[in-house]
């Protein structure tokens, strides 16, 4: 009697157990810092930077640490032609291997460039900054064409051979283990190798309304929120910074996440 009770608890308490929660995605063995989108808050970038070199010191991985940035480095704050600088730099002679993706707002200023015509659409979203940030004062009207056209022959002027490069050879999407980090998201129900470019810059509700799962954890900027927001699918660490004064990086390896965050003055410019 004794053993048919003790047999219908361990039945029970298997039938009504909790399962046991997944485990972490893989890093693939990396160190991996994901930075959300900088939009020209250079104030806030350097002292993330300073953080997250901290943060891999202190448990140094075997394999060089990976630095993502998740695009929009430009527009909306004041200091975008800086933070290509900084970015550059980074590049260059940091400790991080360091790669970087293209966001909207990239394909707003090189469309730009192509298309002068299209300056007061991207002025209404942040251009006029980025200009200002090189030196540029685009015309004030709409429909002011020739002051248009000459706002875009300056910027091209303006523009730094090394800036150019990088922004036309910013990455779409990069993979590594079970993560994959774009800028704004990807088409629900489409494979990752499928994905079309204006989803992965610009794809917004259609994206994070979705439950998953996608192909990977998707890391991600783009729509910004007060706060990070990580569930089992997605990560995205877009805070707003331009606005809030917080900028968010996501540190990954194999045993899970951790937020990374410097906060700055708000930007009170209009």
């Amino acid at each position: 009697m004794l053993q048919q009770q003790g047999i219908r608890r361990i039945v029970f308490s298997r039938l009504f157990a909790k399962p046991a929660p997944p485990p972490p995605a893989s890093a693939g063995g990396r160190l991996i810092y994901a930075v959300g989108d900088v939009h020209g808050r250079l104030d806030a970038l350097e002292p993330l930077v300073e953080i997250i070199a901290q943060d891999a010191l202190a448990a140094p991985p075997a394999e060089r640490p990976l630095l993502i940035f998740l695009g929009d480095y430009v527009d909306r704050g004041p200091a975008s032609a800086p933070v290509v600088e900084h970015v550059l730099k980074l590049m260059a002679q940091s400790a991080f291997e360091v790669r970087t993706l293209k966001g909207n707002h990239e394909e707003a200023l090189l469309q730009f460039l192509d298309e002068p015509a299209f300056g007061p659409i991207w002025a209404e979203h942040g251009g006029r900054a980025t200009l200002a940030s090189y030196g540029v004062s685009p015309p004030l009207a709409r429909d002011d064409e020739a002051g248009w056209e000459a706002a875009c022959a300056a910027f091209a002027a303006a523009l730094p051979a090394a800036h150019l490069a990088f922004y036309r050879s910013l990455e779409l999407m990069i993979t590594v283990g079970d993560y994959a980090f774009v800028h704004a998201g990807v088409r629900p129900g489409v494979p990752l190798d499928q994905q079309v470019e204006r989803d992965l810059l610009w794809i917004r509700t259609e994206f994070t309304a979705a439950k998953g799962p996608f192909d990977k954890v998707v890391v991600h900027g783009h729509t910004a929120l007060e706060e990070p927001q990580i569930s089992r699918h997605r990560m995205g660490v877009d805070t707003g910074v331009y606005a809030t004064g917080v900028l968010t990086a996501v540190r990954l390896d194999d045993a899970g996440h951790k937020i990374l965050q410097a906060r700055v003055g708000r930007e009170t410019r209009p």
